[in-house]
């Protein structure tokens, strides 16, 4: 079944989307193209999800992404050359604009209106993933671990699969795991909080290579405050967000009046150094790291964490024939055909859900 995935995460670089033919036992990317947020429609999703904002614009900017989601798969198949008609499905996720996974009122809300896209495209839409996993207990995240169970698991090697978006995440995949022992979680701030502060005073959206932060010091008494935030030492099962590292966050590290690059500069290394923390408290036997997202091509990013975790060896998911550009929207065409087949896609053991669900549902 060939199934476009669409992602768009909380660190605001594009629409990825990612084609792939998939099976009950295989899984052939055959497409992957990321179309930049243009600027104004970026700003926007930055105030709905920093400020307070009326209905109407959430209404407004739910069918604007849509139509932005259909375009984007219009274009995948253009630039990629794949005949738009043989597509059956599209899977996406849609842009979180608010996620409170813990307490009483737990809750998540993702925009993008799969109505739209659906008529747009003539094919059906499978979309409202997480919703259901928060009903049944859970987070509503992470939810692509049991994608990378499938994909990344081995008999023999203790592995962790790493993603590095504006939030990071890991999935432990010891050798031999079960679905039921996998443990994954959301490890703390990705790209997120270098972006912002980028975006702030340089005017640009993200530091190419890791160039800024290679210029500047980290400052370890700052890194070491914002690495006592309870968070990092909160167990499993755990989400992260903009709710946690948006402005009051970068509103106190501005304050600090560091340079540009001291701040780049501890601002990676509290991504490499929370993972790192992450994979000690929870991974200490892991063998290989297989990164993807965005923050693999940080290049200071990924020498920190190298050198904080000596003895494990760093790769990524471009290895095992992933791009790690497509990770997450290969894994929503994933979901996708799940759902469409009436199979469960979460993993109660990451989300802490009560038990397996049927994710999402199907616009036809």
């Amino acid at each position: 079944m060939r199934i476009a995935g669409i992602m768009s995460g909380t660190s605001l670089d594009g629409i990825d989307v990612a084609i792939a033919d998939i099976a009950a036992r295989s899984v052939k990317t055959v497409g992957h193209h990321m179309v930049p947020w243009p600027a104004a429609v970026r700003q926007r999703i930055l105030n709905v999800s920093n400020t307070t904002c009326t209905t109407s614009q959430i209404s407004r900017l739910n069918f604007e992404l849509a139509e932005l989601y259909a375009k984007a798969v219009q274009t995948t198949c253009r630039k990629t050359g794949i005949d738009q008609a043989t597509l059956q499905l599209v899977g996406c996720h849609g842009q979180t604009i608010y996620h409170e996974g813990r307490g009483k009122h737990a809750n998540t809300l993702q925009i993008g209106e799969p109505a739209v896209i659906a008529e747009r495209l003539g094919i059906p839409v499978a979309a409202n993933f997480r919703t259901r996993d928060v009903a049944a207990g859970g987070q509503g995240a992470p939810l692509v671990p049991f994608v990378d169970y499938l994909l990344l698991r081995s008999k023999t090697i203790n592995r962790v699969a790493l993603n590095i978006g504006g939030i990071a995440n890991i999935t432990v995949l010891p050798a031999g795991v079960a679905p039921d022992n996998v443990i994954a979680f959301d490890t703390g701030p990705g790209n997120m909080i270098i972006d912002q502060l980028v975006a702030l005073y340089n005017q640009k959206n993200y530091d190419k290579g890791g160039a800024i932060a290679a210029q500047g010091n980290i400052n370890h008494p700052l890194l070491q405050k914002l690495l006592a935030a309870p968070y990092f030492r909160t167990a499993p099962p755990k989400t992260a967000g903009r709710e946690q590292y948006g402005t009051e966050l970068i509103a106190m590290l501005t304050a600090t009046s560091l340079p540009l690059p001291d701040l780049i500069a501890t601002a990676t290394a509290l991504t490499s150094e929370s993972i790192a923390l992450a994979l000690r408290n929870h991974a200490p036997t892991a063998q290989e790291l297989i990164a993807a997202g965005g923050g693999v091509h940080n290049r200071t990013l990924m020498a920190h964490l190298q050198a904080a975790l000596p003895t494990t060896r760093l790769t990524t998911t471009a290895e095992f024939g992933i791009d790690p550009d497509a990770r997450e929207a290969i894994a929503f065409a994933v979901l996708a055909w799940r759902t469409w087949n009436r199979k469960p896609g979460n993993l109660p053991s990451a989300t802490g859900a009560r038990h397996e669900v049927l994710l999402g549902s199907i616009t036809y």
